[in-house]
């Protein structure tokens, strides 16, 4: 076998056993209902790790969703290790097959997302800054339920089809909320 065909049948084995379809979740649970486990107080704590997988960030997140009907709003408090706040407002759309589509100030466009099972998959474009310039980055955001109260998130942000960061996030709910303030 030659290198280059070598080469080309393990790079397409890597992608495709890496790619992930939202239908893989089918019959899966918990049910991921996004209008139902973000409405009222979340708290969530989360790394960003670069291209390299070297930790760059760490954050904590105050949200509070409502919801009426089929229209949503989530107000995002980000608290960052290094000092930096910033506020992110989702404005969310719900429609009855469940397909959900968002805007916000640094999204690029509109979001839009699905949920099968117990995951939720939402992609969209991020106004990221850097440094004095801004990038426009796509995200892959994938949630998984894994309780009432809890939820996991991971996302991939990548330029030109190349994977910059990637972000983990848990998120959770219980009851009393300990808000990012009560611990940092």
């Amino acid at each position: 076998m030659n290198m280059k065909f070598g080469l080309a049948s393990a790079s397409l084995l890597v992608l495709t056993s890496c790619s992930s379809s939202l239908e893989d979740y089918n019959n899966t649970g918990p049910a991921f209902e996004l209008s139902r486990y973000f409405d009222g107080n979340v708290t969530a704590w989360g790394i960003v790790e670069d291209y390299s997988k070297k930790l760059s960030r760490r954050f904590c997140v105050d949200i509070v969703g409502t919801w009426e009907g089929n229209k949503g709003q989530l107000h995002e408090t980000f608290y960052y290790n290094d000092g930096e706040q910033q506020i992110r407002v989702w404005e969310l759309s719900q429609a009855e097959d469940g397909k959900v589509t968002g805007t916000a100030g640094d999204v690029v466009g509109q979001a839009s997302g699905s949920e099968t099972g117990t995951a939720f998959n939402w992609k969209y474009t991020l106004r990221v800054p850097v440094d004095g310039t801004e990038y426009d980055l796509a995200v892959d955001d994938w949630m998984y339920k894994l309780d009432d109260n809890r939820v996991m998130n991971r996302s991939y942000m990548s330029k030109f089809g190349v994977t910059v960061a990637e972000i983990s996030i848990f998120f959770d709910k219980t009851a009393p909320i300990r808000g990012c303030k009560s611990v940092n």
